[in-house]
């Protein structure tokens, strides 16, 4: 019985275990060996223990008496008491139980006396009859026996004598199948009639032997050539085969030569990416299919060639991925390229079940690796081959074609745009792929397509250098090409280019790039870096449009130099019209005015003009008025003080100051540029006052023509009367036109103009 503290659970345990005891204690035939068993040896092991047969009642009252008080005592007496009527509760319902099944078995043991009774009889009726047939068995096995002996004996020789027979018709069945071609017919007659050859071919049946092995050669022979044509299936070639092996032909020999011609004939089976992108049949799935049906009839035939037939099948890839390769520098999309992926993939896949643990997929996944790197790659190339091609006709155009700067300039800065985002658009089709094929190509794809926006760019912006000059070998070829006008155009487009990369195309491309391409850790390559590429274009923008400012200045340096290389000063005649050099001067103008106008926006800002422009104009005129009513004596003493005190109120004009990427800047710089170069020419020449005069209506006619132009009326006032200025310091008798004269020589001058303009339209 369990102890006080037990629970309901622990109670319920214990009065099972009582059941089984009880039922083991009725039902066991040796109730000795209860008492031997482990489990009741250990609960018989304490003399306490009320459940075993030690229990000693004396020791388990002296432990109770000592362990529990009164209360206790009364609350053990309380449920042993009522485990004492569970237990004959139990043991009751155990008789009856048991009392039912015993009586179930003793009906069953009457019925069967009953049944067996008459059994007995029957048995011995029964072994009666079995002795008997015995008896009369051995009785005909007797009268039979000399007979049976003679008919086994009949029998034998009856056998011996077809085999007889079928040796000496062997010769003729061999050339019967020779004819009807049944060579799997024959090689089976003849290996049957083998171990009579090799016993008596040599003696009995020699001719027959001779016979057969003379069908036997016809028939090898005929096997060979089967074996070796081109023209039999496979199968057919296959059965060959396997029939010369059974004759034990040295097949293994020929293996050598077969492998070759299999290898030799996949050499006409061309990938051709034309018709898988018409998606019109080919002849090659069809030689493809009979390719994996010879890897299969080789593998029964050679068992050992495997190692061969996997490297034949990985030629054929490699070959494949050649032509891929090939086929990829054609400038095609993703959806072609994927079609030939898929037929390589899907051929692969052909071969590979009939090839196993060949890694035909692993030799699948390296070429198509190098093929989509080389598609990227290619894509970036053809990209930046494109924008150069356009910005080389600005170079090669002549007078007859219509390719001017603007156009240029707009289909160039599509091709960075666009052509940047339709190139990554291609190749997410290929990331978009659900076939399993770039599964495993997905993070490399990223990766290419990071390092090639990298490379690109950068490729891109050498090639800008390039073309401006940076690179001698580049100039030489670029001025051999074109003049200098040209080139000046081509080298303020690429300026305004590499300000649209820098400002609108890096920022879109990598938008675009976040959205389809990110990935990472690199580790095929360094990631895009939007803020380098930048960067770089900016400051190239910056060089490329003061590299054309420096052109366009430098021409019309040639053309101050030689105006003033030409006369002598000193000598010069009195001045009868404006002089030539000015209408050029004007006329590159003109023509940087139209370049700027095709390449360069305009500044949307307000220009404020300067304040001290009205001032600069009111102090001119002022000062002119005085120096026209002055003596020539007068003019002569106090013009280069007044020509001082007026500069020294004159506003402030910067000349090399930053440009910026607008028409105005542009133009502005040049014609600083210009006059300031015109006036270091004067400075460098000593004038009389015919050449002084004639420099006077020179930059006086310039005043209304270049401020059509530029944006700075002030500041274009006061280079002009620089000029003027430097031209008075150096002139030894510095009297200027009166104005009357000065204007009318100016305005036969624009008379001349408007004509020649009328005429020429």
């Amino acid at each position: 019985m369990g102890s006080d503290g037990d629970g309901d659970a622990p109670l319920l345990d214990d009065k099972a275990k009582r059941m089984r005891d009880l039922l083991s204690s009725f039902y066991a035939p040796n109730p000795s060996m209860l008492s031997h068993s482990p489990t009741a040896s250990s609960k018989h092991s304490t003399p306490d223990d009320i459940n075993s047969s030690s229990f000693d009642p004396n020791h388990y009252m002296n432990i109770l008496v000592n362990n529990s008080n009164l209360e206790g005592l009364l609350k053990r007496h309380v449920d042993m008491a009522a485990e004492i009527k569970n237990l004959d509760t139990d043991l009751q319902m155990l008789v009856y139980e048991n009392y039912n099944k015993f009586i179930s078995a003793t009906d069953t043991i009457k019925r069967m006396k009953s049944n067996i009774l008459g059994m007995e009889g029957n048995m011995e009726y029964l072994l009666e009859k079995i002795m008997s047939v015995q008896s009369r068995s051995d009785s005909v096995n007797t009268s039979l026996f000399e007979k049976r002996e003679h008919i086994e004996k009949l029998h034998r020789t009856c056998n011996l004598l077809r085999k007889v027979q079928f040796i000496y018709d062997l010769p003729d069945r061999l050339g019967k199948c020779i004819k009807s071609e049944a060579y799997a017919d024959a090689v089976r007659f003849y290996t049957g009639a083998m171990p009579i050859f090799k016993a008596y071919g040599d003696s009995s049946f020699h001719d027959c032997k001779r016979a057969s092995d003379e069908a036997i050669a016809i028939i090898v022979k005929n096997l060979q050539e089967k074996l070796f044509s081109d023209s039999e299936p496979i199968q057919v070639r296959a059965e060959a085969a396997l029939l010369l092996k059974q004759l034990d032909f040295p097949v293994d020999n020929l293996k050598t030569k077969l492998l070759e011609r299999l290898e030799h004939s996949l050499r006409d089976i061309q990938l051709k990416p034309e018709e898988i992108k018409n998606a019109s049949p080919s002849a090659r799935e069809v030689a493809i299919l009979e390719f994996v049906e010879a890897i299969h009839a080789f593998r029964v035939i050679f068992p050992d060639s495997e190692t061969q037939l996997v490297k034949i099948a990985k030629g054929l890839i490699t070959r494949d991925f050649v032509i891929t390769e090939e086929y990829v520098t054609t400038r095609i999309c993703a959806a072609d390229l994927l079609g030939v992926l898929r037929v390589i993939w899907n051929e692969s896949l052909l071969m590979d079940e009939v090839l196993q643990d060949s890694a035909l997929s692993d030799h699948f996944l390296e070429g198509a690796k190098a093929a989509v790197k080389l598609y990227v790659e290619s894509a970036f190339s053809q990209l930046l081959l494109d924008i150069s091609d356009c910005l080389l006709k600005i170079l090669k155009r002549d007078e007859t074609e219509e390719y001017s700067l603007e156009t240029a300039l707009d289909a160039s800065t599509k091709l960075a745009l666009q052509g940047g985002r339709n190139l990554l658009l291609d190749v997410c089709k290929i990331l978009d792929d659900d076939s399993g094929i770039i599964d495993k190509l997905r993070e490399p794809i990223i990766d290419w397509v990071q390092e090639g926006l990298q490379d690109f760019f950068r490729q891109l912006e050498d090639q800008f250098q390039s073309f401006s000059g940076k690179n001698n070998s580049s100039a030489t070829q670029i001025h051999g090409l074109t003049e200098a006008a040209a080139f000046a155009g081509l080298v303020l487009v690429l300026a305004q280019l590499s300000a649209f990369i820098e400002q609108t195309a890096i920022p879109k491309i990598n938008e675009e790039l976040a959205v389809s391409f990110s990935a990472g850790p690199y580790e095929y390559g360094p990631a895009f870096v939007p803020g380098e590429i930048s960067r770089k274009f900016r400051s190239a923008g910056d060089k490329f449009l003061q590299q054309y400012i420096n052109i366009r200045t430098q021409r019309i340096s040639l053309l101050q130099k030689k105006r003033f290389a030409t006369p002598k000063w000193v000598k010069h005649k009195e001045p009868r019209e404006v002089h030539m050099f000015v209408d050029l001067f004007l006329q590159e103008l003109k023509v940087i005015v139209n370049e700027v106008k095709q390449v360069l926006p305009q500044d949307m800002r307000k220009h404020r003009r300067s304040n001290a422009s009205s001032a600069s104009s009111k102090s001119n005129s002022f000062r002119e008025e005085k120096l026209l009513h002055r003596s020539n004596t007068q003019r002569a003493r106090s013009q280069l003080l007044e020509t001082h005190l007026a500069k020294l109120f004159k506003q402030k004009v910067e000349i090399f100051t930053k440009v910026e990427h607008t028409q105005e800047s542009v133009v502005m710089t040049i014609v600083k540029l210009s006059l300031k170069s015109l006036q270091e020419f004067v400075r460098l020449q000593t004038f009389n006052r015919s050449g002084f005069q004639q420099i006077q209506l020179d930059m006086q006619f310039l005043r209304t023509p270049l401020r059509e132009i530029v944006e700075d009326e002030a500041a274009m006032d006061f280079l002009l009367d620089e000029v003027i200025v430097a031209a008075t310091e150096r002139c030894l008798d510095p009297i200027p036109l009166e104005s009357p004269i000065l204007d009318k020589l100016i305005q036969a001058k624009l008379a001349k103009s408007l004509e020649e303009n009328t005429s020429s339209s």
